[in-house]
């Protein structure tokens, strides 16, 4: 039997819903939803009137779903998708239209490139705004996927992704070292030069380890990660406080939160991250906002040269 979704519900009865399916708790879902308990099962018992059946079975011990309720809850939690996306999306146009961009950047590439860019931006676009979200890759493809951001500057995305990635620039990975240690010194730094030392990196879930890591594998080497980091920040202020040296991207070093630290490059072989555009296909760009990419490639591409 289907039940379909009464058209007179309000969005909050339908999220009541899905809040108690998943934190299987009256008590979780009215916090997260800032209700009081009360008015959650009302909530709940005007849907379950709509439809016509009980779709929730409440005890002193637990909560659980219906045969109805696990029924209706998938359909609910589709339509909820859909109508968040579209208003983020109309979010993201209502800003276009104002004379706002929002982009999504990694913080190295944001550093690097973006404020020259955006002086020159500024020349044409005087009252254009513009809002940067400093993301993990992870984080700037969820953006630019769900509109949150017209486009992002990030690493590569999964072959089975649905965003455009175009590669602007290869940053390559080398040695981060404080000015003391004697790697600094070294003409050239080799990667059997870090097997013995105890190392620095970011998480496995990190787009940098994961690239990184691909291309040691690729080549038969072992290094010692000693510690583990969130973040590429972390990073390098653990290898500044004389903990160990690093491995990280060229771009990684360019700001500020490097301090004293030196970048070495790292050869035989040189193993190097993309970064570039992510665009949702076929999502038509703002005559700013294509402006500001324009800008953003001939600026990848002067660092090249």
């Amino acid at each position: 039997m289907t039940f379909p979704i009464p058209m007179n519900c309000e969005l909050l009865d339908l999220r009541a819903l899905v809040a108690v399916a998943d934190g299987r708790s009256f008590m979780r879902a009215a916090q997260q939803l800032n209700l009081s308990q009360p008015a959650l099962s009302r909530r709940i018992q005007k849907l379950e009137q709509a439809v016509g059946t009980v779709l929730v079975e409440r005890t002193t011990r637990t909560v659980r779903l219906t045969a109805a309720g696990a029924q209706v809850v998938p359909l609910i939690r589709r339509m909820l998708q859909e109508i968040d996306g579209s208003l983020v999306g109309l979010m993201a146009q209502g800003e276009r239209a104002a004379g706002r961009i929002t982009l999504a950047s990694i913080p190295s590439a944001t550093v690097q490139f973006l404020p020259e860019v955006l002086q020159r931006f500024s020349l044409d676009y005087r009252n254009t705004r513009v809002r940067i979200l400093d993301l993990s890759a992870g984080e700037c493809a969820e953006a630019v996927r769900t509109g949150e951001a017209e486009f992002g500057l990030s690493l590569p995305v999964g072959p089975d992704s649905d965003l455009a990635y175009t590669s602007l620039h290869d940053d390559p990975y080398g040695l981060v070292c404080r000015k003391d240690d004697p790697l600094a010194a070294k003409g050239e730094v080799g990667w059997a030069d870090l097997v013995d030392r105890r190392l620095v990196t970011v998480h496995r879930a990190s787009g940098n380890r994961t690239t990184l890591e691909a291309g040691l594998a690729a080549q038969g080497i072992n290094l010692s990660w000693f510690y583990e980091v969130t973040r590429l920040t972390s990073a390098l202020a653990l290898a500044d406080a004389g903990l160990g040296p690093s491995v990280l991207p060229q771009l990684a070093c360019a700001g500020p939160e490097a301090g004293n630290l030196v970048w070495r490059p790292l050869r035989d072989p040189v193993i190097f991250r993309s970064i570039g555009l992510l665009q949702r296909p076929g999502a038509q760009l703002s005559p700013a906002c294509a402006r500001l990419v324009s800008l953003l490639s001939e600026a990848w591409t002067k660092a090249k040269a």
